[in-house]
């Protein structure tokens, strides 16, 4: 009896384990996170909106890449005014690069100009490792439905080189101009590529 109660309980734990993993096509998992200004945000407040999950660490080189080329926010700007809702997500443990107090990460923000929806604070990790995220940057788009329909690199360019961005095919741009216009997403995933999230 005590045997079945072990395995019943690994196989509720899997299932549980296995319920929150995001996979493609399937809904994407909730979560909830306090932003750089201490609020609270759940993936679900944003239901029926189109989702971007950027995966970030300020002081990773390919980051600084696309933020110091003014990329991301470009693309932040775009879209967020078509009303995607954009969250950048770290996931830098405590003591780890890229994990900064509130101000620090303001202070970037604001100096970078991003244009994102808000910055979300995940020094435990729960949410990365619930979306896999290996990298930053790290790329995921959430349709209307709030299925996942793309997760991977930000573009084909992987390298720290700001020249390269012109001469990248740029993925999530591609991604939410056919979620947007009510197409199907064509390259759903790609290999991601950047500095290792720092969990």
């Amino acid at each position: 009896m005590k045997l079945k109660i072990f395995f019943l309980s690994v196989f509720l734990l899997s299932a549980v384990v296995f319920a929150q993993s995001a996979k493609l096509n399937e809904a994407a998992p909730d979560f909830r996170l306090k932003d750089s200004n201490g609020k609270e945000h759940s993936l679900s407040d944003f239901k029926g909106k189109v989702v971007v999950l950027e995966w970030i660490n300020y002081d990773c080189p390919f980051v600084k890449k696309h933020y110091n080329s003014k990329n991301m926010q470009s693309l932040q700007e775009k879209y967020t005014k078509q009303g995607v809702i954009w969250l950048a997500v770290c996931s830098s443990a405590p003591g780890k690069q890229g994990n900064f107090s509130a101000d620090e990460i303001n202070k970037r923000s604001k100096e970078y100009e991003a244009k994102f929806t808000v910055y979300l604070i995940d020094e435990d990790g729960k949410v990365g490792k619930m979306y896999g995220a290996k990298t930053t940057p790290h790329m995921y788009v959430i349709n209307k439905e709030g299925k996942l329909v793309y997760a991977g690199g930000i573009d084909d360019k992987a390298s720290t080189d700001i020249e390269d961005i012109g001469k990248a095919k740029n993925y999530v741009s591609s991604a939410l101009d056919e979620v947007l216009s009510g197409k199907q997403v064509s390259v759903q995933s790609s290999t991601p590529y950047g500095c290792s999230v720092k969990y």
